[in-house]
């Protein structure tokens, strides 16, 4: 059992990595778009090169002391002294989300990956499917932005909307619900991340060679930065969202709406970072529509993920959808009777389609133990949760036994 407790280990320090990145990157960009917003004329700058924030950032107060900032938007006359780059954060969390996800999803495939009923697919196919997907979306967006639709940001914004909404019924149709939903939040971050490698940072260091060379930056390289940084700033929220979704079944139990609900927690997590961008240049202009639209897709959303689900069908008075039959990975035996017998005693209350226990209306992290193809396809889960932790069933509410966990081990030794 050490492959599987490294496993467990290994992606629980991952995510805890990149989690502290991703808190150290976000927290620092929104503040720099909120000082950005703020920018007001300075007397001692020449005016179009930049300002200082309004009078509701005129100073920051923080840990006892005080900070006033402004801002050159191409370069200062002169190259300062020293100079802190915000880019490590960005980069730390991309890589360390790349390993959680090869960590998690491509090592760990036929577990959460790969769906048999969507596709049939190879661990290393899957893993090479996902990783083209990645860097093929990267370079296709980067293209859109470079062409002469790149040029006006709201059609360029309508494109990018609809090309993520796209990738998210194209991963779909190839992944598990699950696989789709983290694959499309990872598009994003790349585009994110790959936004400030590619573009950001190049254009920051030919501004510096131009003034170490005593010569007049070229503004085109800011432009080109503020329209990344904006978009980062508008799908940081969305890209939030569907990296949690994997934890929330709800979210992935019919891959069929997952493109519906992809738009719609767009426009959400775009709508209210709108509304702090226009607050932090004025309060007064403060667009408080932004949360009704947001409320509104968000209550969709809600809406549409109860109607695809068979437990809210079922609250609805919908139509019950047919469960697809479950499929067996190629090389995977079904467990034996008495296997299957305890793992259906004990578990598919919760663990079904329609789950008995009550209060649920969807089985817990939409994983399926009714059946025995079921219960082969997530032997790995089975021997952490019953077997190496007796986490589940939880506080042993079924009354799981010792020897029945002692058949459980034997049964995933044999198997392996």
């Amino acid at each position: 059992m050490l492959d599987a407790y490294l496993m467990e280990w290994g992606g629980m320090l991952l995510r805890w990595l990149h989690v502290i990145t991703a808190i150290a990157w976000i927290g620092s960009s929104f503040f720099f778009i909120h000082l950005d917003a703020s920018l007001r004329p300075a007397a001692d700058i020449p005016t179009g090169e930049g300002g200082v924030p309004s009078q509701y950032l005129a100073w920051q107060v923080h840990g006892g002391g005080f900070y006033e900032m402004r801002k050159y938007l191409v370069a200062p006359a002169v190259m300062p002294a020293e100079l802190t780059w915000h880019k490590w954060q960005a980069y730390w969390t991309w890589i360390s989300g790349f390993f959680l996800l090869v960590w998690v999803y491509y090592a760990q495939s036929e577990l959460y990956l790969i769906d048999p009923a969507v596709m049939a697919l190879s661990p290393l196919a899957a893993g090479a499917i996902g990783i083209a997907a990645l860097v093929l979306g990267w370079l296709f967006y980067d293209w859109l932005c470079r062409s002469p639709l790149g040029r006006n940001d709201v059609v360029l914004g309508l494109l990018g909307f609809s090309y993520v909404v796209a990738a998210s019924w194209a991963f779909a149709s190839v992944f598990s619900g699950r696989g789709a939903l983290i694959h499309t939040g990872a598009l994003m971050a790349t585009i994110m991340t790959a936004n400030v490698f590619f573009n950001i940072m190049p254009g920051q260091r030919k501004v510096i060679a131009a003034l170490t060379a005593g010569e007049k930056p070229d503004p085109k390289y800011g432009k080109a930065a503020k329209q990344r940084s904006l978009h980062n700033n508008y799908i940081t929220l969305p890209v939030l969202f569907l990296m949690l979704s994997n934890h929330y079944p709800v979210t992935y139990a019919n891959s069929a709406v997952i493109p519906a609900l992809v738009a719609l927690i767009i426009v959400a997590g775009a709508l209210i970072r709108h509304f702090f961008n226009v607050r932090h240049a004025d309060h007064a202009k403060s667009p408080w529509w932004t949360w009704a639209v947001a409320l509104v897709a968000l209550w969709l959303a809600f809406w549409v993920a109860m109607a695809s689900s068979p437990g809210g069908r079922e609250r609805l008075g919908l139509a019950p959808l047919p469960w697809p039959k479950p499929v067996l990975l190629a090389g995977t035996g079904l467990p034996p009777a008495e296997v299957a017998n305890i793992v259906t005693g004990r578990c598919a209350m919760c663990h079904a389609p329609e789950p008995s226990w009550p209060g649920l209306q969807i089985p817990p992290k939409g994983v399926l133990l009714h059946e025995p193809e079921t219960i082969a396809a997530h032997a790995r889960a089975i021997r952490v949760q019953a077997v190496m932790t007796h986490a589940m069933p939880p506080n042993n509410l079924s009354g799981m036994t010792q020897d029945e966990r002692q058949v459980l081990a034997a049964w995933l030794a044999q198997a392996r």
